[in-house]
């Protein structure tokens, strides 16, 4: 995500850092390079001029040149100015006091709209709410099949009729009260897009929006199609009054220019990303947690919500109790990898971590990719239970019999033991700390 704008802006600013003093001339280089980045990551070239204007403007006003720490400072102001561009009016979702809260989902073909919608579901059941799906899209063949199925997928109840037997708009009144019916906190209506925007869509949108009066109108924009995004938004926006965005494909984006651009240029603000094909890799929209990750902070925020979402406080308790007692086997290293795995992508877990984004971006973590825990998980698949338990008894013809279950080599192996003794050492040297922030802290 962002990886390119990410590298450009975060290399620049280094520079500033590694110097004692920074003058004039050294902050209008670095904002030059910046506004560089931010054009070249495909940025709306107003929002880009008036982000560099910002900085210098309070650059010199707080008199940053003459600090003590003239970069960290150019850093913070980068900071706020780069959130301050993401920011909107309001990023959550909307709930109204009575049930359901109709949420109204808009977009061109192609952009993920149907997927988004069953991916919205499962977001809004992190939160206690449940919610129907309405299939109001009869334009595109086997729209109204996906829906089912994927709702079908996530467990989630999906109202349809057949295309050929009625009209959108009675597909969106029936949908409502079915959702009344069932008692359901949302209702989400699914609507037909097109390849580009017309007359005859914006139309039918505007009527299917008298019927079921929504709450939210959320837009669904591939953050992949760059500046195209930000044309859809404003387009959308005037005919519709939108409250919000959804930028999917997020993870697929190396420069970012839609997701910095969007909301400046349209006024909408995002409030949800797609990060990955997954079911779960959706994510609410933080403008602040977001600016931290561009510029190589990380955002510690999200990763110990997604912790949270793939381990229970007793799985917690008890893997701590095994690293105090130091009990930690091969069994638990492999319960531990999958839970990894149910986190998202390694890469976007390490750009979370302050400190490891760079190594991310740059491919430093190779070594720990998904390619590499299955091999791992298939090594430690192909122990008995003996030897996960006591991994001190593998000797040489056991490496050779797990080498040849799991399609590695015996050096494999011994690589494996190696990491697992140090990981052993680096988790009860965690675990034996008197700091309050311990491997519990990050789940209460």
């Amino acid at each position: 995500m962002f990886d390119s704008l990410s590298s450009r802006l975060t290399s620049t600013l280094a520079q500033i850092t590694k110097k004692g003093r920074i003058t004039e001339k050294d902050l209008d280089e670095a904002l030059s390079d910046v506004r560089r980045s931010l054009l070249e990551a495909d940025v709306n070239f107003r929002v880009a001029k008036s982000f560099v204007e910002n900085i210098k403007t309070k650059a010199i006003g707080e008199k940053v040149i003459d600090s003590l720490t003239p970069g960290q400072q150019v850093i913070k102001i980068v900071n706020e100015e780069l959130t301050g561009i993401l920011s909107g009016e309001e990023h959550s979702i909307l709930q109204s006091s009575e049930k359901p809260t109709v949420i109204m989902m808009v977009g061109l073909q192609g952009s993920g709209k149907t997927t988004t919608s069953s991916k919205l579901v499962m977001s809004l059941r992190k939160q206690g709410n449940d919610a129907l799906l309405i299939a109001a899209d009869l334009q595109r063949p086997a729209a109204i099949d996906q829906l089912v199925s994927l709702g079908k997928q996530i467990d989630a109840p999906v109202y349809s009729e057949p295309a050929n037997s009625t009209t959108v708009e009675k597909v969106v009144e029936n949908g409502i009260k079915e959702a009344k019916t069932k008692g359901v906190d949302f209702a989400i209506v699914d609507t037909a897009g097109r390849l580009s925007i017309d007359d005859e869509l914006m139309d039918q949108l505007q009527r299917v929006k008298a019927i079921c009066n929504p709450l939210e109108v959320l837009l669904v924009v591939d953050a992949m199609t760059g500046q195209e995004a930000v044309n859809v938004a404003q387009e959308f926006n005037e005919r519709l009054a939108l409250t919000g965005l959804i930028m999917t494909k997020m993870d697929g984006d190396a420069r970012g220019g839609a997701a910095l651009s969007i909301t400046s240029v349209s006024g909408v603000p995002i409030k949800l990303m797609g990060v990955g094909e997954k079911p779960g890799d959706f994510e609410d929209f933080f403008p602040d947690r977001l600016a931290s990750r561009i510029l190589g902070m990380g955002d510690v925020l999200t990763l110990i919500e997604k912790a949270q979402d793939a381990i229970t406080e007793e799985d917690a308790k008890a893997l701590e109790k095994k690293l105090r007692n130091n009990t930690f086997t091969f069994e638990d290293f492999l319960s531990q990898i999958q839970t990894l795995k149910k986190m998202g992508p390694m890469n976007q877990i390490f750009e979370m971590i302050p400190g490891m984004s760079h190594m991310a971006k740059n491919g430093m973590m190779n070594n720990v990719d998904e390619d590499r825990l299955k091999y791992v998980e298939a090594i430690i698949s192909s122990m008995t239970v003996k030897e996960r338990q006591n991994p001190e008894i593998i000797n040489g013809s056991r490496r050779r019999r797990i080498a040849l279950g799991s399609g590695t080599t015996p050096q494999e192996i011994n690589q494996l033991m190696n990491q697992f003794k140090q990981t052993q050492k680096m988790m009860k040297r965690f675990a034996n700390t008197k700091n309050p922030r311990s491997l519990m802290g990050m789940f209460k």
